[in-house]
Order: structure tokens, then sequence, then C-alpha cells
């Protein structure tokens, strides 16, 4: 009876010990997979919308949207295109009118008389357009601009607004010129100098802007400018370089957030935005390609979003997860009663400038993985905290540590199993043998 009671013991140590490799080494190849920097694109909140519009085509979808389970939702006109989207592990939405529809009634509206304290959007919710007017629009131009919208069709939603449609001139830090105060953006560069991305109504090319007093150092020069039309500019260091923490934007108390990569948000993606005059705040996106007719010019191609701003954020950076997706331009409203905000895309931006973000202090490279993690660091630092501990890093689940300490503890046990088993047959040999001699 005890010589099986001690079989099954070393069978079940021997069983456990198997157990254990199997589990080890499963341990490890995950945590040296998770150690590779995420993929770009399809992980991202919206790629499978957008991927599944650009596949399917304008004239079968009418965008893409995150609903509130976190699941991309497509909008799509015909049957065939639903079941393609629900395959592909998507939300489907069939609606009246496809995006071809609707970016020709944009079109119509952007040919009409134009009407400052006017925007307009495409809403992919509701699959229509909506029309906005702050109250600056008098009653004669709103009612002729209702009957362009009531010839283009029932699908245009017009709408009046509390606020008045405004650039944010008056960020992140503070940039002062003569003609007033904005909010730096994004640091990038060329490969030769680095720049300050910000608002293109900030300043024209040749305005000088200070870190502080006008009357102080200069922080640098406006070197090139779009506004209207587009709204971004780009401020030459009088250094040529941004120095430390180029690659992280301040959101206040002295801490920032670090910026890995641009790419282009997804309609209702939650994001936030830093500013000097409202520090930092967050909100949606609630629509793409939005144009707004401020009374200095028109503007296309925005980003509209519910984050509030008030004077002085123009230019502040729009981001989310650490990835720069835009610059503050302008909107209604402000962070006391909410408004919309409207931002200049930074990856187009980038493109026409032939500009791309800084990383690092020094670094000329283009970015990380969109979907890269944000840590949040001193505002002034150029890495992120502390290096951890040799106990936490072993102990961490991501790393190799727990996998390498189960693989080793289970050889422990079948070397002991072992070790105890020939042990064991040693002395039984002896005792036979010292019997069998005497």
């Amino acid at each position: 009876m005890r010589h099986a009671r001690r079989r099954v013991v070393r069978r079940v140590t021997r069983l456990a010990a198997a157990c254990g490799l199997l589990l080890g080494g499963t341990m490890v190849a995950r945590a040296a997979g998770a150690d590779q920097p995420p993929a770009a694109g399809p992980g991202r909140p919206g790629d499978t919308g957008a991927a599944l519009v650009a596949r399917l085509g304008t004239a079968r979808t009418a965008g893409s949207w995150i609903g509130a389970d976190g699941r991309a939702v497509v909008a799509v006109t015909d049957g065939a295109a639903a079941r393609a989207v629900r395959r592909a592990g998507a939300g489907a939405k069939t609606v009246a009118h496809s995006m071809d529809e609707l970016k020709s009634a944009t079109a119509a509206l952007r040919s009409a008389p134009r009407v400052p304290g006017t925007a307009w959007a495409v809403d992919y919710r509701t699959n229509r357009v909506v029309v906005r007017a702050d109250r600056t629009v008098s009653a004669g131009d709103w009612s002729r601009l209702g009957r362009v919208a009531q010839r283009i069709g029932g699908f245009v939603h017009m709408e009046r607004t509390k606020g008045v449609f405004t650039t944010r001139l008056n960020g992140a830090r503070p940039i002062l010129s003569a003609g007033g105060r904005c909010s730096a953006g994004f640091n990038v560069t060329d490969g030769r100098s680095d720049f300050i991305l910000t608002a293109g109504h900030c300043g024209p090319a040749g305005a000088v802007w200070f870190a502080g007093d006008p009357g102080g150092q200069p922080l640098g020069t406006t070197v090139d400018s779009a506004f209207p039309g587009g709204d971004f500019s780009l401020v030459r260091y009088s250094g040529g370089r941004a120095g430390a923490g180029a690659d992280v934007v301040a959101v206040g108390g002295g801490k920032g957030v670090r910026i890995t990569g641009a790419a282009d948000p997804a309609v209702g993606q939650r994001v936030f935005r830093s500013g000097s005059t409202s520090g930092l705040r967050d909100g949606r996106v609630t629509a793409l390609d939005a144009t707004v007719n401020y009374p200095e010019g028109t503007v296309t191609g925005l980003i509209e979003t519910t984050v509030c701003a008030e004077p002085g954020d123009s230019g502040g950076p729009l981001f989310a997860e650490g990835i720069a997706l835009g610059v503050t331009s302008g909107g209604d409203g402000d962070c006391a009663t909410g408004g919309t905000t409207f931002f200049q895309p930074v990856t187009k931006a980038l493109s026409a400038l032939g500009v791309r973000l800084v990383r690092t202090a020094g670094d000329t490279g283009g970015g990380a993985p969109a979907g890269a993690s944000s840590p949040m660091v001193s505002s002034g630092a150029a890495a992120p905290g502390p290096v951890r501990a040799l106990p936490a890093r072993l102990t961490d689940v991501r790393n190799v540590g727990p996998g390498l300490l189960v693989i080793a503890g289970s050889l422990v046990a079948l070397a002991a199993t072992r070790y105890l088993r020939a042990e064991r047959d040693r002395r039984a040999y002896r005792r036979r043998y010292s019997a069998t001699w005497s």
C-alpha cells in the first residue's frame, strides 16, 4: 500500500511539472509577443469601418463611426453591403443616402453665396447634412440658405446655435505675437530644423513669436501658413531645435502626454485637447470633413467635436492615446456652457507642409504606430517614468520573468523527483545486497 501511494505521488508530481513547463513556455511566448510594437491600423477604433468604406465604395456606404460598445458601425445602402460588413465583424446600418449624395449636397452648399457664421458637416449616424448658423447670421441670409438646402433635398437639416463661430486666437503652452495669443500645437521637423505646428489664423508668414512677454526672447518666426482654406502654420524655432521633451504636449500641472504618431480620428472617438486658456478638455468626434465660414474666410476638411475651447486655445493639440489628431481651429461656445470646436487634421497639415512629428529631442523620425500608449510624463521630460526595479519586472505578467520562474520551478520539481527515486532505489539495493552477502 505504501509503495502504491509513493507511485501515485511521483506520477502526480511529474504531471504537475510537465504542466508547469507548458504553462511557463506559453507565458514566455506571450510576453515576447507583447513586447512587439502594436501594428498600426486594424487595431485602432474606427479602422475596420474606414477600411470597409474604402473597400465597398462611397456609392454603397455613407461613413462609419464607433458605436457605444466600441465596435465599428458602417452606414450602407443595400443588403449585400450590410452582409459584407457583418461578416467583417462590424455593425451595419442601412440608410437612404450614400456618401456620394451627401458629398454632392455639401458641394452645393459651398457653391452657394458665402454666409459668415455658418458651418456644415455630414452626420454619419443620422445620414444627413447638418447646417448650423450662429447668432450673427441675419434672418435674410438664413432664409436664403434655407432655400438652397430645400433645393438639395430633405436630408439637409438646418439649426441655429447660441454662440458665434470664431477662430480661437487671442495652448499646450502659450505663444504670443503682435497679433495675439495662441497655443503651441505639436513639434515637427523637416530633418534640418524643428518647428511648431499651430493654427494658420494665428499669424501670417513673417510673424515673430515669443514664449512669454512679447518683449522677451523670440521663440521663432512663422515661415509657412495656410488660412483660409486650411488652418495650419509652421513656426521655425529661433535656435533651430525644439529641445528636450519635444515629443511631449503640456496638459497642465507640470504634466504632459508623449506623442508617438499621427492619424485621422473616427466619428464617435473620445479625444482630448490642450490649450493655454482652458487647459485639458475632452469630448467626442461628431463629424469629419466639416466646413466653417469664419468671418475671416472659409475653412474646409475640419474635424468637428464636442470639445470646448476658448480664445487663446487656437493651435493647441488634439490627441488620443498619444496619437496626434489635429490643431485647434475655432468654434462656438466656451468651457462653461459647452459648444462645438473644429480642428485642422494634423495628417493633412503634415503632408501639405512636408514635415513629420518629432518623437524625442533630436529625433527626426516620423512617429510610432497609431494605437501606441501615451504615458503621462513631466512636461519637460524626454523619457517616461523611472525604470522599474528587478522584482517588479519579474513579477509583471507582461514580462518573461514569471514564465521563466514557472519553467525553473518545474525543472527543479522534475529533478528532485528523479533524484529521490534514484536515492530510494540505491538504498533498497544496498539493503538487499547486504542481506544477500550476510
